[in-house]
């Protein structure tokens, strides 16, 4: 398959990134890390809670595994469990080349950020890890908000911290809770998946 440029819209003022799957490659390292906590509370991970939910801060996560599985361990437990494991595996951690090209390009040009359903300490270790920290002007994460995708506050949050209107950002997201989000903030809103061969969905 031709796989598409994708770029800056013109008539954006400021960019906003999701993170996982968008700037980072990161979904098989959480489904390994998903695989590597079923295996100690004795549940088999679904990929596809990944594809549903992704964007949705790690305790719902937890939650639904808990309800799904009827477990007996605290959510808290396994959001702990979890992260513990995707802290200490960020060497398996892959750059979105396609998209941090466009943080490059534009870096110093238009003012940036991340919103992300991810934890605070995630998402910096990610950011850390793939050398782009530094790019960014906001970085909001799951602790910044009361109301997360596809709620917009996310995305509302980092234009104003960027101080640009909503309508002026353009936001790039792979996940559907995401998009959504985006597209009730008045965004111009850019599915990244059609632009990327992931090589783990298909």
């Amino acid at each position: 398959m031709q796989i598409m440029t994708i770029k800056a819209d013109p008539k954006a003022k400021a960019l906003i990134f999701d993170l996982d799957g968008t700037l980072s490659d990161s979904l098989p390292v959480h489904v390994a890390t998903w695989n590597k906590v079923g295996e100690k509370l004795g549940f088999t991970f679904d990929p596809k809670i990944v594809y549903e939910i992704t964007g949705r801060p790690t305790i719902e996560f937890a939650q639904r595994i808990a309800d799904d599985f009827n477990l007996d361990t605290d959510p808290q437990e396994i959001v702990r469990m979890k992260q513990s494991i995707f802290h200490n595996s960020m060497e398996f951690l892959k750059p979105v080349k396609e998209i941090i090209e466009i943080v490059k390009e534009n870096f110093g040009k238009l003012p940036m950020a991340v919103g992300t359903g991810a934890s605070r300490k995630s998402a910096e270790l990610q950011l850390k890890t793939l050398g782009i920290i530094n790019f960014f002007d906001a970085i909001v994460t799951a602790g910044d908000v009361t109301r997360h995708k596809p709620e917009p506050e996310t995305f509302l949050k980092c234009a104003q911290l960027m101080k640009v209107k909503p309508e002026d950002c353009q936001v790039f997201e792979d996940g559907e809770l995401g998009l959504e989000a985006a597209r009730k903030a008045g965004m111009i809103v850019t599915d990244v998946r059609p632009f990327i061969n992931y090589g783990f969905w298909e």
